[in-house]
C-alpha cells in the first residue's frame, strides 16, 4: 500500500473521530473527500442525477447520525459507500422501478487480464489542443452512455472498480457480495464495454461523470440543512 493511500485512510479515520465528537467542519471535509465516489455509485444504481443527489444527502445524514457506531472494521470510504448503496437500493424498492439490482449469477469464470485498460491515462502532449479537448469531452459522454447501458448487476461494480479504482475486496464489502463475484462481474462489464466501444476506447474512465463543484456544494448544503433542523451547531 502506498504511503499516500495509507495517509488518506488515516485522515479518514481522524475525520470520523472528530466528526463523532461534534466537529462539523471535519464532517464537511469528509463529505467533500468522498462525495464523488459515493455519488457515482448511487447514480449507477438509480440512473437519475437528481434522485442520486437526494440519495447521497440522505446517506450522509444517516452516516452522520451513526458516526458513533463506526468501529473501524472496514475502511471509512467502504463504510460510507455501503450506507449510500443501501439508501439507493431502498429507493429502488420503494419506487418499485426494479425488482433487484444485485442478482445472483455463476461465479466460475476466471478473471481475465486482456481487457482494454480503462485505467490508463488520456494521451498527453496533445491533450491541451482544442480538438483534443473536444474529442475528450465526446469520449467521456460516450463512456458515460455505455456505462449507463450496462446491466444493473454490472454497472455499480464497474463504476467502483474502473472509474473510482476501488479494490475488489472493498467493493465486495460495499455491495455485500463475495469477492469472486465482484471480479467476475467486473470482467464481464469490461467485456461488454469492449464490445460496445470497439476501437473507440483508447483512454480511461477516470474523468467520466465529473463531479461539478456545484453538485458537491448542493449535497453539503443539503446535509447542513438537516443538521440545522436537528439542532446541530
Amino acid at each position: 500500500m502506498s504511503t499516500a493511500c495509507t495517509t488518506a485512510k488515516q485522515e479518514d479515520f481522524a475525520l470520523i473521530a472528530k466528526a463523532a465528537e461534534g466537529d462539523t467542519r471535519a464532517f464537511d471535509v469528509l463529505m467533500r473527500l468522498h462525495n464523488q465516489q459515493i455519488y457515482r455509485a448511487v447514480r449507477s444504481i438509480l440512473h437519475d442525477e437528481a434522485e442520486a443527489e437526494d440519495a447521497v444527502q440522505d446517506a450522509w445524514w444517516k452516516a452522520y447520525t451513526h458516526l458513533q457506531d463506526f468501529r473501524g472494521n472496514a475502511q471509512p470510504a467502504t463504510w460510507l459507500t455501503r450506507i449510500a448503496i443501501n439508501e439507493a437500493l431502498m429507493r429502488l424498492r420503494r419506487n418499485k422501478s426494479r425488482n433487484s439490482v444485485i442478482q445472483s449469477m455463476p461465479e466460475n469464470l476466471p478473471e481475465q487480464n486482456n481487457m482494454p485498460n480503462y485505467e490508463s491515462q488520456f494521451a498527453s502532449s496533445e491533450a491541451s489542443r482544442p480538438e483534443q479537448l473536444t474529442w475528450r469531452a465526446e469520449l467521456r459522454r460516450l463512456i458515460e452512455r455505455r456505462i449507463d447501458a450496462l446491466p444493473d448487476m454490472y454497472r455499480t461494480v464497474f463504476m467502483l472498480r474502473a472509474v473510482d479504482g476501488v479494490p475488489a475486496s472493498e467493493v465486495a464489502i460495499a455491495l455485500g457480495l463475495p469477492e469472486a463475484t465482484v471480479r467476475v462481474r467486473y470482467m464481464r462489464a469490461r467485456r461488454l464495454m469492449q464490445t460496445a466501444l470497439r476501437q473507440d476506447i483508447d483512454s480511461n474512465t477516470t474523468e467520466a461523470f465529473s463531479f461539478a463543484g456545484d453538485r458537491c456544494d448542493r449535497i453539503v448544503a443539503g446535509v447542513h440543512a438537516r443538521m440545522r433542523a436537528a439542532g446541530v451547531r
